[in-house]
């Protein structure tokens, strides 16, 4: 290959495999890897004693554009984030935006905000309330890369939680188009009844709250999930999982032939209830962070690939709504999609030859994001570069977000992305972002717009 055939050459970097190449690429495109792959190119990137790892997909974001809660994130603030953080493409569901994206007009308005100001590739969640069925299709043409629904009450009125015939009606729905149905799994008649009893009693402490949600009222839910998509066909992916029971329910549903996969969030990982207990309101969310064994159990589905991948759920809020002085009232979402690369590098448990499955792969796979995942030829050149050994505490002052706070805040991470490349370009060099907003819509399978490759 001549120097003329590229447009960049990233020189010295290591795979997970500890094997050093070189990675050429032309119009975006990866278009060779290996241990000499040319004399030159256009443009050089010294990348020796870097990891390169396929660009970071995080299918569960929360950014919250266009509408009043758009001062809660944004798309420029939170693509900011992804991508300092080595994610290069982002799924947003479709709450908080508001109108929430549960009709076409949602869709593209949407679409325009993130036009406007993302600097990583998106693709979009529909959503799925009471009432809008017959938005369904629609949104599927439009681009939408699945949909998501509430079993329990998701926190602000304008996405209400689905009832049982409303699911089951929208995965007859679903289930045709081909794209995958993802649920928030939590009993909402258990959840909504025992957080009226706590407030009743005055019982709103952080223990007070997880006892609210306790394990029993995921695994009910996943199992109810479950057979509505056995008796419909449809294909389910059960978001944020956090018990060991869940776990279970999904892989004997996937050994007897049913369409299921299930994520696990990098705070369901690393935290546990007694970190609830300790940071407060920067560690609500729902599910609730678990009793320790939960989230061994965590690690050891996600180490045998029991669950599919792994996701930020960045859910973030103003200050003043992250209350401590009433758990039950407190905003519930966590803010950590810059972080979830590192965090897991750093923490060890996570072998390197997982990693881009996880964080990458796997999610891009299910979702159908073509081009996206993995390093291979004839792929996007999204690509991540992470310098691991120094250990720094993680600072605020890093954090990219609109409201610079997350529970990881101070934790020891002896990895950091250096650089991270969307299609060929530089997004973020040498830990600065770079460049104009150049995101672009990744839309779903059932899209007539989507393009060929």
């Amino acid at each position: 290959m001549s120097a003329s055939d590229l447009d960049l050459l990233i020189r010295g970097v290591r795979l997970a495999s500890g094997e050093q190449v070189e990675i050429g690429v032309q119009d975006g495109l990866i278009a060779a890897i290996g241990a000499s792959v040319a004399p030159a190119a256009a443009h050089e990137l010294d990348g020796q004693g870097l990891l390169a790892l396929p660009g970071g997909v995080d299918p569960h974001v929360h950014f919250n554009e266009p509408g009043p809660r758009s001062d809660w994130e944004g798309w420029a603030t939170g693509s900011a984030a992804a991508a300092a953080g080595g994610i290069t493409s982002v799924v947003e569901m479709p709450l908080n935006a508001s109108p929430p994206t549960v009709d076409v007009a949602a869709f593209d308005a949407k679409v325009t905000a993130a036009q406007r100001a993302s600097h990583v590739d998106f693709g979009l969640w529909g959503g799925v309330v009471p009432g809008n069925l017959d938005q369904l299709t629609p949104l599927a043409e439009r681009g939408v890369v699945g949909f998501k629904a509430f079993m329990s009450a998701s926190g602000v009125e304008d996405f209400p939680a689905c009832d049982a015939v409303t699911l089951y009606d929208a995965m007859r729905v679903i289930a045709p188009l081909g794209l995958p149905f993802a649920v928030h799994a939590e009993s909402d008649e258990l959840t909504a009844a025992l957080a009226a009893r706590a407030r009743a009693e005055g019982r709103t402490s952080m223990r007070d709250y997880l006892a609210t949600r306790p394990p029993v009222a995921e695994a009910e839910a996943i199992a109810r999930a479950i057979e509505q998509a056995h008796a419909t066909g449809c294909a389910l992916h059960i978001v944020h999982i956090s018990t060991g029971r869940g776990v279970a329910l999904v892989a004997e549903a996937q050994a007897a032939g049913v369409d299921v996969s299930c994520e696990v969030t990098a705070h369901h990982l690393l935290l546990d209830e007694d970190d609830a207990e300790r940071l407060g309101a920067l560690a609500k969310c729902a599910p609730p962070l678990r009793p320790r064994p939960e989230t061994a159990a965590m690690w050891e589905a996600l180490s045998d690939r029991r669950i599919a991948f792994v996701v930020s759920d960045h859910s973030p809020a103003p200050p003043e709504l992250k209350r401590e002085d009433d758990l039950l009232a407190s905003w519930g979402g966590i803010s950590g999609v810059q972080s979830t690369l590192e965090l897991l590098l750093s923490d060890g448990r996570l072998p390197l030859g997982l990693a881009g499955e996880v964080l990458a792969g796997a999610a891009a796979a299910r979702l159908e994001l073509d081009g996206k995942g993995t390093l291979a030829v004839g792929m996007d050149a999204d690509i991540t570069l992470v310098e691991l050994g120094p250990e720094r505490s993680l600072s605020a002052k890093e954090l990219r977000y609109r409201h610079s706070m997350s529970p990881y805040v101070g934790r020891t991470l002896s990895a950091r992305v250096r650089h991270t490349l969307l299609r060929g370009a530089p997004v973020l060099r040498d830990g600065n972002l770079v460049g104009e907003p150049r995101g672009r819509l990744l839309s779903g399978p059932a899209s007539p717009q989507k393009p060929s490759r």
